[in-house]
């Protein structure tokens, strides 16, 4: 067994004890009230401010939104499971394949350097190790099919018990930016739990391990888990939401996008200019018991994220509006010599 490979069994072994102390995951979940009532007041927030704004801009491209689905409702009458599943299935499976397919390129060939450059772990994946890649691609491309895509079929009858899913009024930009807020909420309660969990000694081995070979994530790796997890930490704080409000499938396909992109950027170990800042759940991959959330909100308040805000990577875990990579901005601090 190698230096490192003991280093990062005892980081493990570390960060499962630490489940069971202060901020631990019995704390976490008597803290979840505050968290849910934190988000309410800031849909009710939203609801009386910023989306009515956007709500009078949104006017005639919201007709024209609506002509086209008029159309699209009219085209697949009577066939509505079809065309749920044209929205929440083959519309989203595009985005992520098509956005994954191109970072897959970059981590093979190590080109073109206007984007490695940007590669957070820079000693890591350059290139990747193509056997490494295909075992990963497998491993998603079966979570997709017999996990991910069930648990869609699973929404629509339940959605439907509710009311039409595909119903032939699109909700109003107000209505639909107040539930992709109460949506990112949802995951963020159900992911950072269930996440933190699979961290548990009695399941990190047999399921969540498998997540963590990558210690320097790619993008496709972020739907790279076991089966049980998938299902769990991945799918059901994602599709949960959209059941809960009885969404439109307009708006449950904006968010399964939305939520895709997010996760693939997340993972997909380069801090890019204009796009969310993967720094947090890359340093996840790297020391393993910190970052546990998606947006950060619980990792604050139960103090799993003290560790990385006293990292180089916190301070670059920003918006990049600029050309020049954080790790160049932001260098690492000189190693001390001995």
């Amino acid at each position: 067994m190698t230096a490192d490979t003991q280093a990062r069994e005892m980081r493990e072994t570390v960060g499962i004890r630490q489940q069971d102390g202060p901020g631990g995951l019995w704390d976490s979940v008597k803290k979840a009230a505050f968290v849910i009532g934190s988000g309410i007041l800031l849909l009710a927030a939203f609801g009386n401010s910023l989306t009515w704004h956007l709500q009078r801009f949104w006017g005639a491209s919201g007709d024209f939104w609506q002509k086209h689905w008029s159309s699209l409702c009219s085209t697949y009458e009577g066939h509505d499971q079809a065309l749920f599943y044209l929205g929440t299935m083959l519309v989203p499976t595009v985005v992520f394949w098509s956005t994954n397919a191109l970072l897959m390129f970059v981590d093979l060939t190590a080109k073109p350097s206007f984007i490695t450059k940007y590669r957070i772990q820079q000693d890591k994946n350059n290139p990747v190790d193509p056997a490494k890649l295909r075992q990963a691609v497998k491993t998603v491309m079966f979570n997709h099919v017999f996990i991910s895509g069930p648990m869609v079929v699973v929404s629509y009858h339940l959605l439907s018990y509710r009311g039409q899913p595909c119903g032939p009024e699109l909700p109003t930009f107000h209505w639909a930016l107040l539930e992709l807020t109460a949506f990112a909420v949802i995951e963020e309660l159900f992911f950072y739990y269930s996440h933190r969990l699979f961290h548990h000694p009695s399941l990190y081995k047999t399921y969540h391990k498998k997540h963590h070979e990558w210690t320097a994530p790619i993008g496709i790796v972020c739907i790279y888990a076991h089966p049980l997890e998938h299902m769990i930490s991945n799918m059901f704080p994602v599709a949960i939401g959209p059941v809960l409000l009885g969404s439109h499938v307009s708006t449950t396909c904006l968010w399964y996008c939305l939520a895709l992109i997010s996760t693939t950027v997340s993972h997909c170990g380069y801090h890019l200019p204009f796009l969310p800042s993967p720094e947090f759940h890359d340093f996840h991959h790297l020391r393993f018991n910190q970052c546990f959330g998606v947006l950060g909100i619980l990792d604050r308040l139960h103090g799993t994220d003290s560790k990385f805000r006293q990292t180089k990577q916190y301070e670059r875990h920003s918006l990049l509006t600029s050309l020049t990579p954080l790790t160049e901005s932001i260098p690492d601090s000189p190693k001390k010599s001995h």
